[in-house]
């Protein structure tokens, strides 16, 4: 490189070097203009930052699949009960609260990759056109169902539709060689609240609720009736596993056991003035005795109910501790047809207790906790369940209940393990019981649909030695005859095969009535109501007493 080279170079560089920054410059405030005002003029941090990517971003982008994303993310800041919901599921949710939906009317089962019907709704679609319990349905218009590990979304968006359309079914019949064809034109199916009302024994009654919707009170009204017509004077209410729902169908059911003034339940928010509510002049059940069945899974309106007639003395709450939700949300329509479901509101008992559980570790952590009780010991132990000072209340006779998280029984009843066995843990985990009950049905529905009580069932199946052939089944499926399992499960496995073979015939009404020998809970629920407690002179021995 020659001297003058050298020099120059130097030069050059920091010429090339000017001019791109000059180049710049211009460049950067030709480009400003587009921007301009952009972001002070939005009303949020949030829409300013849309406007600015969808006016400058490099690539085109969908907002709006941007918005539906995030939504769901800045409510996870809120309560764990505050939720976003997209316009596609709005049909769904609707439905789950009016308590019906557009269908063809069977209850099906996905059982070796076949669906399976198990019961046809009397005067629904499919049993106008023929369709019988343990029909296999093999497809949905030109979609194979069968042998394609189906799951059960799927199938039920298949059966689903718009009332009046028409939908095209394939059914495999025991005894038919060639498949039958249906056309099916879809109808309003109605979804049950109350799965069931039947007497115990000659004065006990039992209803199970399974859900608060729209149509539940009504549903309960004709339970409870059909109850009281038959003789009862006392009620055993189950609502396990209940997860709540409509605030309106359970102040109407609380309604007819209070007399009028009693308080049911006030709500009461920052930007909500307290409201209070009480019961009319209804009490249609108030000579009947109340007995609550609840659990760690009963949440919301159930434990609405169970505060009411704890707080009220007016019946006994046995089981376990309830889940503890005690937020109201209501549901605020968007534009585009989805909707928030926002909390307003946190509802109290008659005695003033606030049952919702702490959310101050996050979502995550206040679902968690069902499995934190677990780990503490709280479902076997009721001395596990320590309140402090500052939750204590009392009820309307005085007795004392607490606050702080769900609704404490006045009878703890653990979770029940006997009868568990590495041998009936098995069998459970391949859904055995399940399995054979629908195979056992299906193989003798002619003899066994003439029979009309849960007490005919068991007898037909000890007589014909059901559990025998249920050992073989099992054996069958992979898992060994073990006497020492049969010894401690026995009871466990017969009766729960006795009672699915009956729901596959007669539903609920046959399924209650023989699962209730080993359901634990029911069987200290018929106990209570046999000692005709005074519900304002009794502190119930085996209650919750650890407090600090």
């Amino acid at each position: 490189m020659n001297k003058k080279t050298t020099i120059l170079l130097p030069v050059l560089i920091a010429i090339a070097v000017a001019a791109g920054i000059l180049i710049g410059n211009i460049m950067s405030r030709n480009a400003t203009p587009s921007y301009h005002g952009v972001g002070f003029s939005q009303p949020n941090k949030i829409s300013a930052i849309l406007d600015l990517v969808n006016r400058g971003y490099v690539d085109s982008v969908n907002t709006s699949e941007i918005v539906e994303s995030t939504i769901p993310e800045i409510l996870k800041n809120l309560d764990p009960h505050t939720s976003y919901i997209p316009a596609r599921d709005m049909n769904e949710v609707q439905e789950e609260m009016s308590g019906n939906f557009s269908g063809i009317g069977v209850q099906f089962s996905i059982q070796e990759d076949t669906v399976r019907v198990i019961e046809v709704i009397s005067g629904g679609p499919s049993s106008q056109v023929g369709v019988l319990p343990g029909d296999r349905i093999v497809s949905v218009n030109d979609s194979l169902i069968a042998g394609v590990k189906v799951q059960n979304n799927t199938v039920m968006s298949l059966l689903r539709g718009e009332k009046n359309s028409k939908v095209r079914v394939g059914i495999v019949r025991s005894g038919y060689v060639d498949e039958l064809e249906f056309e099916i034109t879809r109808g309003d199916i109605p979804l049950y609240s109350v799965d069931v009302s039947y007497m115990i024994d000659g004065h006990t009654g039992f209803i199970k609720v399974s859900r608060f919707a729209n149509t539940t009170y009504r549903e309960f009204v004709e339970g409870m009736l059909k109850l009281k017509d038959a003789g009862a004077e006392k009620v055993i209410i189950d609502l396990r596993s209940n997860p709540g729902g409509s605030l309106v169908g359970v102040l109407q059911m609380v309604d007819e056991f209070l007399t009028k003034g009693e308080a049911i339940l006030y709500t009461e928010g920052l930007h909500q003035q307290r409201k209070t509510y009480n019961a009319s002049a209804k009490a249609t059940f108030s000579d009947i005795g109340v007995y609550v069945m609840i659990d760690e899974f009963s949440a919301s309106a159930s434990e609405i109910f169970a505060g009411a007639m704890q707080d009220n003395d007016r019946g006994f709450v046995i089981g376990r501790r309830s889940f503890g939700k005690g937020l109201v949300q209501e549901q605020i329509p968007l534009m585009d047809g989805s909707a928030l479901r926002l909390t307003v509101a946190r509802f109290y008992t008659p005695s003033g207790r606030c049952i919702q559980s702490s959310y101050d570790d996050g979502n995550e952590e206040y679902y968690n906790h069902i499995y934190e009780r677990f780990h503490n010991m709280e479902q076997l132990v009721a001395d596990s369940i320590h309140f402090a000072d500052s939750l204590r209340y009392e009820t309307k006779g005085g007795r004392v209940v607490y606050g702080g998280g769900g609704i404490m029984p006045d009878f703890f009843v653990p979770v029940d393990t006997t009868g568990n066995s590495e041998y009936f843990t098995k069998i459970y985990r391949k859904g055995l019981i399940y399995s054979f009950a629908y195979s056992y049905a299906d193989s003798h529905r002619d003899e066994l649909t003439g029979l009309t009580t849960a007490d005919e069932f068991e007898n037909y199946m000890d007589k014909h030695n059901a559990m025998d052939d249920f050992i073989a089944y099992a054996e069958e499926k992979g898992v060994k005859k073990d006497a020492e399992g049969l010894k401690i499960s026995g009871k466990v496995i017969n009766t729960q095969m006795k009672a699915y073979v009956a729901r596959n015939i007669m539903g609920e009404e046959g399924f209650y009535p023989i699962i209730k020998q080993i359901d634990k809970t029911l069987l200290r629920a018929i106990e209570v109501s046999q000692q005709n407690l005074i519900v304002e002179n009794v502190v119930a021995t085996d209650s919750v007493v650890g407090i600090n």
